[in-house]
Formats: structure tokens, C-alpha cells, sequence
């Protein structure tokens, strides 16, 4: 299974805002961090914060914050939330496949599937920034990682 680049960055963006302090980024910030196109974070931060994992504040003082929901949500349940409940493969699309009405390969790959997402279910978000992770994200944002050794 391969997660579509809009899930891929959600996951980034609710990592970085895992390892904000008092520091609210922009959307536009979290772009430059990830090296991705302003407009995809942007539809990236809508869907989150419709979710209900983070929270978006305009003006002086405004930025994006991951909420407790955000920080305790499950991998698993997010990439759930993203990607959809489809099957791995389209049997019955545009041009069915004549295998269909016998095939156990459906079968199978709706288990795979299953297991990936449930490999996923324990992790939260909180768990994707402990180290060596959130120390490097850090790093990439212009914070310096506490408790590294410098210079």
C-alpha cells in the first residue's frame, strides 16, 4: 500500500506542530520547514483542522497549534481518516475485472491492508516526534534541539 502525498504531508505537518513550544507557526512556515508547496499545506491544514487535530488562528499572535485530540490521535485512525475505506484495487471500476466474482486476491489485500493500518493503530502523533525524530524536526524549523551539545 502507498499513502497519497496529501496523507505523507498531514503526518509531517501534525510532527511538526508536535514539537511547537509557545512558537505558533504559519502555514507558510510548516511549508518552508517540509519543502512543500504553500497551496498543499494549505488544504493539508483545512482538512486537519476539520478533524479537529489542530487549530488555526489569523492576526498578530496567530498560527497553527496541534490540539490534545491532535497530540493523542492514532496514526492508524488518522491515515483511516485520509485515504478512505477503499480497496486496494478497483475490481468493480470503469472496466470490471472478469476475475471478480472468484478471485481471492481481493480478499487478501483487504487483510494486508487492514494489517498495515493496524500496525499503525497504537502509534499516536506524540509517538512520531520522540527521538531521533523530534530532535531533527527541531533542527529543521530553526530550534535548536534542548539538551544538544553545541559547539
Amino acid at each position: 500500500m502507498r499513502l497519497t502525498r496529501f496523507t505523507d504531508l498531514a503526518l509531517r505537518v501534525l510532527m511538526r506542530l508536535a514539537i511547537e513550544g509557545s512558537d505558533l507557526p504559519t502555514t507558510r512556515d510548516v511549508a518552508a520547514t517540509m519543502e512543500v508547496p504553500y497551496t498543499h499545506t494549505a488544504k493539508v491544514v483545512a482538512r486537519l483542522q476539520h478533524l479537529g487535530l489542530i487549530e488555526a488562528r489569523r492576526g498578530r499572535g496567530g498560527g497553527l497549534t496541534l490540539t490534545s485530540a491532535g497530540r493523542a490521535a492514532s496514526v492508524g485512525g488518522v491515515v483511516r481518516e485520509l485515504e478512505g475505506a477503499g480497496d486496494v484495487v478497483d475490481c468493480d471500476g470503469a472496466t470490471p475485472c472478469p476475475l471478480r466474482g472468484a478471485c481471492l486476491l481481493r480478499g487478501a489485500l483487504r487483510r494486508a491492508q487492514e494489517a498495515f493500518f493496524a500496525t499503525l493503530d497504537p502509534l499516536t502523533v506524540n509517538d512520531l516526534v520522540a527521538a531521533p525524530t523530534g530532535p531533527l524536526l527541531l533542527g529543521l524549523s530553526g530550534r535548536a534541539p534542548t539538551g544538544a551539545g553545541g559547539p
